[in-house]
């Protein structure tokens, strides 16, 4: 007994140990980044103040950054080169206050921020990227699957800001849930069908790449889930909770175009879970039916005009481009104000 006692203090003993470890090596990376970030920062301010003296030369700014990298590359490596130093100038000038470049993130993710030239857009990525500790990679692959557009398909520039500021909590699965949504992550081909079982066990292959393309705050609950009506089984697909909203997400997967049949049969389980699942300070649950392809117009009639807990999103296996955005935009203004003119 005394032995197995003392070789659970010993587990405790070297978890407690490691723990600290790591954390102290976290801590240190930290710092070292933040360090980095700062050395960065004191050149583009020392670059900016010199290049300001020989203002009267438009070239001279360039001769000073060339000559500048040829010295300390030579000295101290490829992390000063013109390129680099140009990268300093540039950080400098967009966030002049050195008390307001966060600790938080790291000179690679700066790099990325300050290639933004929307100061609206630049501010959201690095909101977000500090509220929910994104690595390079994350922030990376937020701005190339553009987060920050898809979020305004659906909602307006302000809200989007104020959520991002922490300012307001989202009210409204709208605010969160994309359409379309990018899951590029799962490595699936693009051919022309394909099993659901196939894209399900892809999701919860990149379960973490996957709720963080669902948006803020989603957690996995359960997949596949059983339930029985009289003597009829069903499985939802992918059961999530999300704690903004304080509800359950149901998600059902369609490698088609979606049918009203499916939406009649995703609403059936959003009203099961909502008499049988929800505690009564939980909001109603929400179903989103995530497909290939999808009719709006066909969708708004299967629904009733007030529906907020049914929702159909688009994915895409491959980043969209700038053009396909702006035309999907374009799309949803246009809709929006026929749905205006309908109501007048």
């Amino acid at each position: 007994m005394e032995s197995e006692l003392a070789a659970i203090k010993s587990d405790n003993l070297i978890a407690d140990a490691r723990k600290i470890i790591e954390n102290a090596r976290s801590n240190a990376v930290r710092s070292v980044d933040f360090c980095r970030v700062q050395m960065y920062w004191n050149l583009g301010r020392r670059i900016l103040e010199e290049e300001q003296k020989g203002k009267d030369r438009a070239d001279y700014g360039t001769y000073l950054i060339k000559n500048l990298a040829a010295q300390l590359e030579a000295e101290y490596g490829s992390g000063f080169s013109e390129r680099q130093l140009k990268f300093c100038r540039q950080f400098y000038r967009l966030y002049p206050i050195g008390n307001a470049v966060r600790s938080q993130l790291n000179w690679s993710q700066y790099r990325m921020l300050i290639q933004i030239a929307d100061p609206d857009k630049r501010e959201y990525y690095e909101l977000e990227a500090v509220n929910n500790a994104w690595t390079g990679r994350q922030l990376e692959r937020q701005i190339n699957s553009q987060l920050y557009e898809r979020l305004l398909l659906s909602n307006d520039k302000e809200s989007v800001l104020a959520v991002a500021r922490r300012e307001r909590i989202p009210s409204a699965p709208q605010e969160i849930i994309k359409d379309p949504m990018v899951l590029e992550f799962l490595g699936l081909e693009r051919k022309a069908s394909y099993y659901e079982k196939d894209l399900e066990g892809a999701i919860i292959s990149h379960i973490v790449d996957f709720l963080l393309e669902m948006g803020k705050g989603f957690s996995f609950v359960a997949r596949q889930k059983r339930i029985l009506l009289e003597d009829d089984e069903f499985f939802i697909d992918l059961v999530l909770y999300n704690r903004l909203l304080r509800c359950f997400v149901l998600v059902e997967l369609k490698t088609g175009k979606l049918t009203h049949q499916d939406l009649g049969q995703l609403q059936m389980y959003v009203n099961y879970y909502d008499r049988t699942e929800k505690l009564p300070e939980e909001n109603p649950t929400i179903g989103i039916l995530l497909c290939s392809g999808k009719n709006d117009t066909a969708v708004r009639m299967a629904l009733p005009e007030d529906n907020q807990t049914i929702m159909a999103s688009e994915y895409q296996l491959y980043l969209p481009t700038s053009e396909q955005l702006i035309r999907e935009i374009e799309e949803v203004k246009m809709l929006a104000k026929e749905r205006s003119e309908e109501s007048q």
